[in-house]
């Protein structure tokens, strides 16, 4: 029973990307939450990829809405060093 509850790092990160997105099963969701308490880099990479993934988010909302630019400015790029920095990744 508890074979089927131990994964991976490798099998851990590509559940954490499945979840974020809405593809992992429940059982799966289980199996990511057991594994954190044991592997604290898994959960550390789950965090980050989730605060990746808003900041990159936000941005492609800004630029929908602006309609002019694809690149990041000097301002917007210090903005993410600072928000990153103050989130310990």
């Amino acid at each position: 029973m508890f074979k089927k509850l131990n994964i991976t790092c490798n099998q851990a990160t590509t559940i954490c990307d499945k979840s974020q997105y809405g593809n992992a099963s429940f059982f799966d969701k289980i199996k990511l939450q057991i594994h954190f308490i044991g592997c604290k880099i898994c959960a550390m990479y789950s965090k980050q990829n989730v605060l990746l993934t808003k900041l990159y988010k936000s941005k492609a909302t800004n630029i929908k809405r602006k309609q002019d630019s694809l690149c990041m400015t000097y301002q917007e790029k210090e903005v993410l060093r600072k928000e990153l920095e103050k989130q310990n990744v």
